[in-house]
């Protein structure tokens, strides 16, 4: 029973409660393990992966995966952390949303073993007055308790009503799966205590809350997302996840190797005292391998070790040819060159990049933002220490 529920509790921040968890495996029964998502976007990164994992875990140790996509929830938009109200979606946008997230997860879970149903399935079914006894079962003494919520109070920031049925809807979702479990990140905490709450509410034994930490971006301080640029995507090219791992603050690897690789923390600990530059060399081709297998990541750690390490260059380099219409006698500005080939996103980012002396082209570095690449040439483009592009000017 011990060495079952510190399986079960691996990496989690908290647990209500363990009483209830322990009197659940007593029973001897598969637990149904309960995870909503909200598909609000159509990519999935490995701050995704910490939850998406432990729900494996759970499914490895023999329990049941039960997937919730919250089509009706998203439609409403999860106040969770944040301080402003989200965006509505469409009903359309969650479909398209959810086939994406079934794509990705099944990166990580067993999806043919998991149990997967859409909220609104019931909450399609609810009248109004369901819906108003749904929020009688709750005080806004009690909603006002949620951070959130009291912070943009505070601040003068608008909370729509819709807001506060959201906690409720959630929690609704675990009475109709009969839910044993259910996991979510820190910032899920209020939602999930309320599913406790609404299972005791309607006669049935309150699910186990188990919440796990909120994976850190490669900024080193903010949570991953995508919105914040500092996410690597489950679906990254390998080249392109393998540089991104490889940006991570060095105070963030011992975090990064707990929630997302099987490494145990002492050997993660010995690794990164002994060589930082080796073992995060390690924790970036794990992390591509997880993805895109052992040999993806063993070409990457080979392609990081040429390009960076023995001044070589990437196996594929995008080529492009610049329309005639950009060339004058002199060639094209570089700064036209950096913004048409997509290496900056705008004329005064691409100013910076060579300001700050980003840009080289043929290996030399670019000191002046108004020089030019000269026509009829093919020239290599390089941003930054792994970012290339052959490029072709046309001759007058």
């Amino acid at each position: 029973m011990t060495r079952s529920i510190d399986e079960l509790l691996t990496n989690t921040v908290a647990c209500n409660t363990r009483e209830d968890l322990e009197r659940k495996l007593k029973a001897g029964r598969p637990l149904r393990v309960k995870l909503g998502v909200d598909p609000s976007s159509a990519d999935l990164h490995i701050g995704h992966s910490v939850v998406l994992r432990h729900m494996r875990r759970l499914q490895d140790l023999g329990h049941q995966a039960v997937f919730i996509i919250g089509q009706a929830t998203a439609m409403v938009g999860d106040p969770s952390g944040k301080n402003a109200m989200r965006p509505q979606l469409t009903r359309e946008d969650v479909a398209a949303n959810a086939q994406t997230y079934f794509d990705q997860a099944r990166l990580i879970l067993d999806m043919d073993a998991v149990e997967v149903v859409y909220n609104s399935s019931w909450f399609d079914e609810m009248g109004f007055m369901d819906a108003i006894r749904l929020g009688g079962l709750m005080t806004v003494a009690r909603m006002m308790e949620r951070d959130t919520f009291e912070k943009r109070y505070k601040a003068g920031e608008a909370i729509g009503i819709h807001e506060f049925f959201y906690p409720l809807m959630q929690g609704r979702d675990s009475v109709e799966v009969k839910a044993d479990i259910e996991l979510g990140g820190t910032d899920q905490t209020f939602n999930l205590l309320v599913g406790r709450d609404l299972m005791r509410e309607a006669g049935l034994e309150p699910q186990v809350c188990l919440t796990l930490p909120l994976l850190r971006g490669l900024d080193g301080t903010q949570k991953m997302s995508k919105s914040l640029g500092n996410a690597i995507g489950l679906t990254d090219p390998p080249r392109d996840m393998f540089g991104k791992a490889m940006s991570l603050p060095d105070e963030l690897m011992e975090e990064w190797y707990k929630l997302v690789t099987d490494v145990p923390a002492a050997d993660a600990a010995a690794a990164i005292a002994a060589s930082p530059r080796d073992a995060k060399v390690d924790l970036a081709r794990r992390i591509v391998a997880t993805y895109h297998g052992d040999e993806a990541g063993a070409s990457a750690v080979e392609e990081f070790e040429r390009i960076f390490r023995q001044k070589g260059l990437p196996d594929e380099i995008p080529e492009s040819e610049l329309p005639g219409d950009m060339v004058d006698d002199d060639g094209v500005w570089i700064i036209r060159v950096l913004t048409h080939l997509g290496m900056a996103a705008s004329a005064s980012a691409a100013r910076r990049l060579v300001k700050e002396g980003g840009v080289r082209v043929d290996g030399e570095r670019v000191n002046d933002e108004q020089a030019r690449v000269a026509p009829g040439t093919e020239s290599l483009v390089q941003v930054g220490k792994r970012r290339f592009h052959r490029v072709t000017v046309p001759a007058r």
